[in-house]
């Protein structure tokens, strides 16, 4: 018969809290990540959508927004 108390190795229960913590920071940081690209995608359509006058006014020219370099970007 099998006994109502089973219980689970001291060593298995480390180890697998050890490994949940890295996974679960690791899918944060990703998601930030992601979240980060998206929003910088946002703001350079944002920037294409605007006429040339509306960009003059900011201090931007249609070349700047163009560019893979953007001065709202923090890199």
């Amino acid at each position: 018969m099998h006994s109502p108390n089973f219980t689970i190795p001291a060593r298995n229960i480390r180890s697998s809290r050890l490994t949940r913590p890295g996974l679960f920071l690791a899918a944060i940081r990703s998601a930030r990540w992601l979240a980060g690209k998206i929003h910088e995608r946002r703001n350079r359509n944002a920037l294409m959508e605007l006429s040339d006058e509306q960009l003059k006014d900011i201090g931007l020219s249609r070349g700047q927004t163009e560019s893979d370099v953007h001065v709202y970007s923090r890199y």
